[in-house]
């Protein structure tokens, strides 16, 4: 069962500032907010470590979302497990190495797109610097469906996977995030043709709604366009202060630490915003004892299953997904402390 927290009780052992009081409602719910993502961080380090032990590949829920809230965690000034930050760094880096040739071939790796994106991003969270081996994952992500409009990802494990706006995004990220000088004439090509696909571009749900807030940021597009979107969003925001991966389904962690880390990351909307605070308020109430959050899996089967270390049985892959989200967040509703900031340690392919 969802663990509820109590403000109250939880304000005086939590909160470190000395001028904070119990009666203060901003410092109670900050006081809250911290309490959840000191819970959240070791199911997630967990999880993630194990499934790396588990499995060789590279995996979006165990490995990409995992590592952008401890990450942010550690920029937040939590106490993390340093080694298992790097660690999966490393085994991200390990995953693009044995795919290497592959990418200087156009050919990639299973999940294409969605695997060299994501991994990009990991990459880009764990302070890997561009090199060699990025430049080849780059290169492959300008080559693959060049004369498309956009990238697209055939896969139909929802949410995470088989919406063309999720697999455009990482796509884009990674290009900005990790393109060479030589690719920028390339990078800045693909921009505008994605900018033009995104004004006639329907979303059908939840994840396509949130990583298309997220392509407009990035393309720093009409400030309109992206408050518009942001209006869509809202409007989706249910009585319970969540929001569900479609319209037929309830309010869920997933989409809603989805749709909150998306506003909060690039400023759209303020921690004290109103719809924010209500969003947080339902993420709370809905962790669990052992600091995850459970969301169901919709999704068909098609891998052994496993064991990783992270609580939920078979709904453990979109639930870590979904408890990522939900810390991230958390997270950025709180201001940073990056004097407590120490990168993960992490080694280069050689030039």
């Amino acid at each position: 069962m969802p663990l509820l927290l109590g403000r109250g009780l939880l304000l005086c052992s939590l909160l470190t500032a000395a001028t904070t009081t119990a009666t203060d409602p901003v410092h109670e719910v900050t006081g809250e907010i911290q309490t959840a993502i000191r819970r959240a961080i070791p199911p997630l380090e967990a999880g993630a470590a194990g499934s790396a032990k588990k499995r060789q590949c590279f995996t979006c829920h165990n490995q990409a979302l995992p590592v952008l809230a401890l990450a942010m965690a550690q920029r937040k000034g939590f106490t993390t497990n340093r080694s298992v930050l790097a660690a999966q760094v490393q085994h991200t880096v390990a995953h693009l190495r044995r795919g290497q040739e592959r990418y200087l071939e156009g050919r990639g790796q299973g999940g294409q797109v969605i695997t060299a994106g994501y991994a990009l991003w990991t990459l880009q969270a764990g302070g890997y610097a561009p090199d060699m081996l990025t430049t080849a994952v780059t290169g492959y992500l300008l080559q693959y469906q060049k004369e498309a409009s956009h990238w697209s990802h055939p896969g139909k494990r929802p949410p995470s996977t088989g919406s063309d706006f999720t697999t455009t995004y990482v796509a884009l990220r990674g290009l900005s995030d990790f393109g060479t000088d030589a690719q920028q004439r390339s990078i800045t090509a693909r921009r505008k043709v994605i900018a033009q696909w995104l004004t006639t571009a329907p979303s059908k749900d939840t994840e396509d709604l949130v990583f298309t807030l997220r392509i407009l940021n990035l393309l720093d597009t009409d400030p309109n366009n992206i408050k518009r979107q942001i209006t869509r969003i809202l409007e989706k925001q249910r009585p319970d202060g969540g929001w569900s991966q479609t319209d037929q389904l309830e309010s869920d962690t997933y989409a809603t630490g989805s749709v909150l880390a998306a506003m909060l990351e690039a400023g759209n909307l303020k921690p004290d915003h109103q719809a924010v605070q209500r969003g947080t308020s339902y993420l709370i109430a809905q962790q669990h004892a052992d600091g995850s959050w459970h969301t169901t899996s919709r999704a068909e089967p098609f891998q052994t299953y496993y064991e990783s270390g992270f609580p939920h049985g078979k709904d453990q892959f979109i639930s870590i997904a979904a408890s990522s989200w939900a810390t991230l967040a958390l997270l950025l509703t709180l201001p940073d402390r990056s004097q407590n900031l120490e990168p993960p340690s992490t080694s280069r392919t050689p030039d």
